[in-house]
């Protein structure tokens, strides 16, 4: 399979008005993937139709059971994010490491999985695009767009 890949270190460029002319004239020949997941807006000049959504699962993020904590501390001396205050934790903040799991002794903090983004194969009048967004305060970026580059390779 060949590629062809458009990329600049700077935005405002025409990068995506670029690969839009291009997916144009390729009409129906290739698939397109908006590897921008921070910033996507291929999707705004294509006008896709989503065939199908995807789950983005990048990152965990601990959750404290209040029936089980008692407020000691020790977890919130033990982040080095600061994302925990007394006995609340701010998801934001929680870069998802475990260590407060770990250190606590009533286990009562759990890492549970992060919905982190969501990726999409969809239709355009020029075909087929493999793309995707990823939520505000996320940082898997690069595991997304590894996810849209296979999807691109391996369309529905």
């Amino acid at each position: 399979m060949k590629q062809i890949a458009i990329l600049s270190g700077k935005g405002g460029t025409g990068k995506t008005t670029l690969v839009a002319s291009f997916a144009a004239l390729a009409k129906d020949t290739c698939v397109l993937a908006d590897c921008d997941v921070d910033a996507p807006d291929l999707h705004l000049i294509l006008k896709p139709d989503v065939i199908e959504r995807m789950e983005f699962i990048g990152s965990k993020t601990a959750r404290i059971d209040m029936e089980k904590c008692v407020c000691c501390g020790v977890c919130e001396d033990a982040c080095r994010f600061d994302a925990i205050t007394g006995c609340e934790i701010d998801p934001i903040m929680c870069e998802g490491c475990g260590v407060c799991s770990y250190v606590c002794s009533e286990e009562a903090i759990q890492l549970e999985d992060n919905i982190s983004g969501y990726a999409f194969i969809s239709d355009t009048r020029f075909g087929r695009i493999s793309h995707a967004e990823l939520n505000i305060a996320e940082e898997a970026s690069g595991k997304l767009v590894t996810l849209v580059r296979n999807n691109a390779r391996d369309p529905v």
